[in-house]
């Protein structure tokens, strides 16, 4: 659910923002929380990666909220909101940003920001989401061995207020959240898939069984990839069954 009960926190240093707000907040709390943090020594990626992040450069922060009117079964629309969100707001200060599947944002060919969803299930209901952002924003320099990082300053050549792009993000949030519990789940998915990372054409992937050439088809609800290669076939995958190449 949303309502008018925002919490905003600001911590010099964490963990990581994730890990403060799952230990930190009580079961009954259904406001939103928004934790913010200069510095987090373990930011967290997708499975065990790392967050390379210069303290006190770029937006890292989590929020907590209670999807209730998202079924579990299809979990997925929360990852769109998410990332339908940081996607508009960067898309404030410049062209080329799109949504690697299934939540990476992408500047041109390079990451500016990774999204880590945790969803807390009981039975066919979603208990609530904490949904970890990173996004880098004034960093002029990444050492880390991350093959593609970018930031907002290097795209920009010069610094963006922290405060700022929270506040854009918050706002878009708070729209497409809206619209889902209400019903309306058909604008999310079409601003999702509209906003996707290589949706046109043919381009190389890889699986278990070797690099392909395929177009995006579809993204189902549930989050499943379906891609068609150049001979016809469709070929379906759930998260880290296929690498973008």
């Amino acid at each position: 659910m949303i309502n008018d009960k925002w919490s905003i926190i600001h911590l010099d240093e964490t963990t990581s923002t994730n890990n403060w707000l799952r230990s930190h907040q009580a079961e009954s709390d259904e406001g939103i929380i928004v934790v913010t943090a200069d510095y987090q020594t373990d930011g967290r990626g997708q499975a065990s990666n790392h967050w390379e992040s210069e303290r006190g450069k770029n937006l890292l922060f989590s929020i907590r909220f209670h999807p209730t009117a998202i079924p579990a079964s299809q979990q997925f629309l929360v990852s769109m909101i998410v990332s339908v969100a940081v996607c508009e707001t960067l898309s404030n200060y410049a062209t080329g940003f799109s949504i690697k599947w299934p939540n990476d944002i992408y500047w041109k060919d390079r990451k500016i920001c990774g999204i880590l969803i945790e969803n807390r299930l009981s039975g066919q209901a979603i208990l609530d989401t904490i949904a970890g952002i990173g996004i880098n924003i004034n960093q002029a320099e990444f050492h880390s061995d991350a093959p593609n990082p970018v930031s907002l300053r290097q795209i920009l050549g010069t610094d963006t207020e922290r405060q700022e792009v929270l506040d854009l993000f918050l706002t878009s949030f708070k729209k497409h959240f809206q619209l889902v519990e209400s019903g309306n789940t058909t604008s999310i998915k079409t601003a999702y898939k509209s906003a996707l990372y290589r949706r046109n054409g043919y381009h190389t992937y890889s699986d278990r069984q070797g690099c392909f050439e395929a177009k995006l088809v579809d993204i189902a609800d549930n989050g499943t990839l379906f891609l068609e290669d150049v001979n016809g076939k469709q070929r379906s995958y759930a998260f880290k069954e296929v690498e973008f190449i």
